[in-house]
């Protein structure tokens, strides 16, 4: 009798250990590596998206992120991402393309979400690419129509001749969109050369070189690019070069004028989908790459001035710290 007793106290026991480990797996949060590239606004604003989009989604307590910065360098992406395989993280963000690179380098299990990714196809080496990429990646893309960039500049500079082509040849994708962006600005007759800088390093020196040989330049959606705007701006605004930007964030700090996209909302589209992968509501392989659905025309309103151009009425002024602040200081003395 004491030995029934005994196995039922013991199955009992059990029963409620048993119960109380699936209580606690389904509380537990869900764990989230984010490797993002480098730090600039447009990346920032991305990784931002993604994360308020899962805590919408599964509260404060419901997700648990690992978000670390290779600060620029591709190999300490890989670093990071083999960190999350270790980990075993339950999704992978990637945040710009090397991160991506080195997320599909590191796993093929893991779902891997990237954004801010120009084009999947070129970032990942897939031919006749046809908007999945069918294995464990998905994401979003950051691309703009490249050929109403260009005719933004035909737009605004009708007169130009000599276009500048600025980007980093270590990015795959920037030479997608000055190649896409060439051919049809070489369409409406106008010269193109490219000026490549391979990092930081010699940015100072291609975009000098650059700004003495053309009457503008464009600058594609580059993140070598967006971190060094300082440098760029220091060196072609005195020369009076001005520059149309692939997306906002440079725009803000070096160009006169962007067809850009939100990199928040973009952002959000990436948490979106990452909800419905943890969740079980969608498979990641059979998920399409998603695009931005709007585009602004946006200038940069003290770059402008400075420089003398004048937009047309449909652009949007990029809204700076510097602007917002003279905002406050008139609303402060009205």
């Amino acid at each position: 009798m004491k030995k029934q007793v005994l196995a039922a106290a013991l199955s009992v026991a059990m029963a409620g250990c048993i119960a109380g480990m699936n209580v606690s797996a389904a509380e537990a949060p869900y764990h989230v590596g984010i490797c993002q590239l480098v730090q600039h606004d447009a990346l920032d604003a991305a990784t931002q998206g993604f994360k308020d989009a899962l805590v919408e989604e599964f509260g404060e307590d419901g997700v648990e992120f690992d978000e670390q910065n290779a600060q620029g360098d591709s190999n300490t992406c890989s670093t990071i991402v083999n960190s999350f395989v270790s980990n075993n993280v339950d999704l992978i963000l990637a945040n710009a393309t090397p991160a991506l690179q080195a997320a599909v380098a590191a796993t093929d299990t893991i779902p891997i979400l990237g954004t801010s990714v120009t084009e999947y196809g070129v970032a990942l080496g897939i031919e006749d690419f046809d908007g999945t990429v069918g294995t464990n990646v998905s994401g979003t893309s950051d691309l703009a129509p490249l050929d109403e960039q260009a005719a933004m500049l035909n737009e605004l500079f009708p007169d130009a001749e000599n276009v500048g082509l600025l980007y980093c040849s270590a990015e795959a994708n920037s030479q997608y969109q000055v190649d896409t962006v060439k051919a049809a600005l070489e369409e409406m007759g106008y010269a193109c050369e490219y000026y490549a800088f391979s990092d930081s390093n010699d940015l100072s020196a291609v975009v000098t070189t650059a700004s003495s040989e053309c009457d503008v330049l464009y600058v594609p959606t580059d993140n070598t690019a967006a971190s060094n705007t300082e440098i760029i701006n220091n060196i072609c605004a005195p020369a009076g070069v001005p520059i149309i930007a692939g997306e906002e964030g440079i725009c803000a700090g070096c160009g006169v004028a962007t067809l850009s996209i939100s990199y928040y909302d973009l952002g959000l589209g990436t948490g979106a989908m990452a909800a419905k992968i943890l969740s079980g509501e969608a498979d990641v392989s059979e998920m399409p790459i998603e695009y931005a659905p709007a585009f602004t025309k946006k200038y940069n309103a003290a770059l402008c001035e400075e420089l003398g151009i004048t937009v047309p009425d449909d652009y949007v002024a990029i809204e700076t710290a510097e602007a917002e602040e003279e905002a406050e200081t008139e609303a402060a003395t009205e």
